[in-house]
């Protein structure tokens, strides 16, 4: 794996509070316009710049795109957003309850990207792409990392260790009630030369940030006859977790109609594929349980995995798509039918019971959680996760580093 320093922009200690921002990706328009709102500080006027137009604006159109430059250009003029002194890395510590995870924040080779040393699981949207290429090209800037993972290493670890020993450069609990701490990394030679040890690592979170950078690299080289691979614009922002310190909860489905069916005879066909018994809650207590609430409570589901069966289609995911989703309710690509809804763990239980319960679905699925080595399983095998399978927590801010180039 290649990695390197950079000179970035990060937020002045009196604005980063106010400044950094969910990323653009956990939040829909209407969502972010609440968030913004009498802060004109917020980074999601950077990365959600729609909002800064009326309701019904267009959010592919090109003002939208220049707005998103120019805003970003005034928070530097105003002094909120600064440049390093020099080029560094640096320690990235989120906490959630008694969770913790730290990451090395820097820019990553878009050439290791495009040769599968960083490796995906997940397909990208055309759409979605071409908005993050665009916003990425205009503002000549990576204004989010790309979230990937790594087995962990002594080097590596030991560099993290010291790193965080000192005074961080932000202390920042958020409202959602995570602590984000940051610190400088000194040893960048070190930190380089330990990550050339790393074969490989893998894209957990951000496939549309990272297929972007990329797409932007190739459309600056193709456009610089003095290209020489030593430009800024090789590089994307990137913050490397080591895969044991992940936190992944379950990504839950909620159906919203039977597909003709009443629930006593969706229920006889649910019990022709596999046992089925009630339950006390909707926790799936290991892989292979899918928890469901039909009716007034809640059941299991202990779907067979067939023998021959891919890293992918082992996946509770798959099971439930190809056993229950598709020959029973009738949905048969989920990436695209109106009547299923992604639920991601960190609204809890309640939140699928009550849509049962409230008329709005007729059943809601609980899922044990993909684990990292089930991700880093399939992306080896160069296979594609089905459409939400991970929901990481704690989430990533954006704001805190910025990449030009």
């Amino acid at each position: 794996m290649r990695i390197r320093t950079f000179q970035g922009l990060r937020p002045a200690a009196a604005s980063v509070e106010k400044l950094v921002s969910l990323p653009y990706d956990v939040v829909n328009t209407a969502e972010a316009r609440a968030m913004a709102e009498g802060n004109p500080l917020s980074f999601l006027h950077v990365v959600r710049p729609e909002i800064d137009f009326p309701e019904g604006q267009d959010p592919y159109a090109g003002e939208v795109y220049e707005k998103a430059a120019a805003n970003l250009r005034q928070l530097q003029e105003d002094g909120h957003l600064q440049r390093e002194d020099k080029p560094c890395a640096y320690l990235y510590e989120l906490q959630m309850n008694s969770h913790r995870q730290r990451g090395v924040v820097a820019l990553s080779h878009v050439q290791d990207y495009d040769e599968d040393r960083i490796r995906k699981h997940e397909k990208t949207r055309v759409e979605k792409e071409n908005d993050r290429t665009r916003l990425t090209s205009t503002l000549g800037a990576n204004t989010g990392p790309v979230f990937l993972t790594y087995r962990q290493t002594d080097a590596l670890a030991g560099l993290m260790e010291r790193a965080g020993e000192g005074e961080p450069l932000y202390d920042l609990a958020t409202e959602d009630g995570i602590r984000h701490r940051i610190w400088r990394i000194t040893e960048g030679d070190a930190l380089r030369s330990a990550f050339e040890e790393v074969p490989q690592s893998y894209v957990a979170d951000g496939h549309h940030r990272a297929a972007s950078a990329a797409r932007v690299a190739r459309e600056r080289r193709e456009a610089n006859p003095g290209h020489t691979g030593d430009e800024d614009y090789n590089w994307f922002l990137t913050v490397l977790f080591p895969a044991d310190e992940l936190q992944i909860l379950p990504y839950n489905r909620v159906v919203f109609d039977l597909n003709g069916l009443e629930k006593g005879s969706f229920l006889q066909q649910l019990q022709t594929r596999a046992p089925v018994q009630e339950e006390s809650d909707g926790q799936a207590s290991r892989p292979g349980e899918i928890r469901f609430y039909l009716g007034d409570n809640w059941r299991s589901l202990h779907l067979p995995v067939p023998e021959e069966a891919d890293p992918a289609s082992r996946l509770d995911v798959s099971l439930l798509q190809d056993n229950v989703l598709q020959p029973l309710l009738g949905i048969d690509d989920p990436r695209t039918s109106d009547r299923v809804e992604f639920v991601g763990g960190i609204r809890g239980e309640a939140y699928l019971r009550e849509k049962v319960e409230s008329g709005e679905a007729g059943v809601a699925f609980s899922l044990y959680p993909v684990t990292v080595e089930q991700l880093m399983d399939i992306a080896d095998a160069g296979q594609i996760m089905p459409p939400k399978s991970t929901w990481f927590e704690p989430k990533l801010r954006s704001g805190f580093f910025i990449h030009t180039f």
